[in-house]
């Protein structure tokens, strides 16, 4: 029985994508014994997860240091056959070099790299998806195909969704999800697009506000000014956000986690790029999936990987000049 170690401690999005190599895996592997370790917060992405033997967790908010040496300490209990690192840092090079394992496989371009048994190139803007870099990773031990991600929320995550559709569907013949918010300024569509987009969907569909406890505040904006919709950014754990966008007869969202749950529940999405570009290797995976962007051909676009937390030219012309009509309706 082979041994795999997978490491992903980056943010929610990358969680969510490392869980295609999990599924490629298993596929392969079908007995093999997987562990997976992600940041605190992005555990609940794998509450009840099949092919998972053990979740290990890393609490990088508090004692970041003493926590990180903590948790190589409990990973040097198992003799792996592999080691997976999907990350670029120096955090996750430690990891990768000091647990046991019989293989050490990460991307060149990690500080560690050199002390790896296998390195892989890293390249942003080639036109492959994350999902294809990720599988550069595990090739060499399965083939070329895409692996694609997934997630699997409980019985009690899709019990507690049919509930809230209960209540919140009457005289509705459908629904809609908007995850109206991003870490990144410069990846999240401004409030008022968010209002206008709410005013001009269908009378017939509810409009269900979805995000993390500190977006509450953006969602009830939008509410009040919309007229409509309902605020479930205190209400739904990670999966069972899972479960309500996959119902849905769209998902609206900006380039963050929410798209790639989406394509992890191969939910139709409408993913609304600003300051970033699809071909970073971000964009949806599946046939139902689609990007909104300007038209605009800006010279300062894109601006980062990741964004900005204002418009580094002032006029933030990539999120504005997209229109709520054509790709979004």
């Amino acid at each position: 029985m082979k041994r795999f170690l997978i490491i992903q401690t980056a943010f929610l999005g990358d969680a969510v994508l490392v869980t295609s190599i999990l599924e490629k895996l298993h596929a392969h592997y079908p007995d093999a014994a997987i562990d997976l370790v992600v940041r605190k917060g992005n555990d609940g992405l794998f509450t009840g997860h099949p092919f998972l033997r053990k979740l290990f967790v890393w609490d990088k908010r508090t004692a970041k240091n003493k926590n990180l040496f903590a948790l190589i300490s409990e990973l040097r209990r198992t003799r792996y056959d592999h080691i997976i690192n999907c990350q670029r840092f120096l955090s996750t090079g430690l990891m990768t070099v000091l647990a046991r394992g019989k293989e050490k496989v990460g991307y060149d371009k990690n500080p560690l790299s050199l002390l790896f048994s296998r390195t892989v190139k890293h390249v942003i803007g080639d036109g492959r998806h994350e999902v294809d870099r990720l599988n550069a990773l595990i090739e060499h031990l399965t083939d070329g195909q895409r692996p694609m991600p997934r997630l699997y929320p409980t019985a009690e995550d899709r019990a507690k969704v049919n509930t809230l559709l209960e209540i919140h569907m009457k005289g509705h013949s459908g629904y809609v999800c908007i995850a109206p918010a991003s870490v990144w300024f410069t990846k999240q569509w401004p409030e008022h697009k968010w209002i206008e987009l709410v005013k001009a969907l269908p009378r017939d569909q509810q409009v269900f506000i979805i995000g993390a406890p500190g977006d509450t505040a953006l969602a009830q904006r939008i509410i009040a000014a919309s007229g409509r919709g309902v605020d479930l950014t205190r209400e739904l754990k990670l999966l069972e956000s899972a479960a309500l966008m996959e119902g849905a007869t769209m998902n609206y969202v900006n380039d963050s986690a929410p798209l790639h749950i989406a394509s992890a529940m191969s939910a139709p999405v409408t993913a609304i790029f600003c300051s970033t570009v699809p071909g970073f290797g971000f964009g949806p995976l599946r046939a139902n999936g689609r990007v909104a962007e300007t038209a605009e051909k800006l010279d300062c676009r894109p601006c980062g990987l990741h964004g900005h937390k204002a418009c580094p030219k002032g006029h933030f012309k990539c999120a504005e000049g997209i229109d709520v009509g054509g790709s979004l309706l």
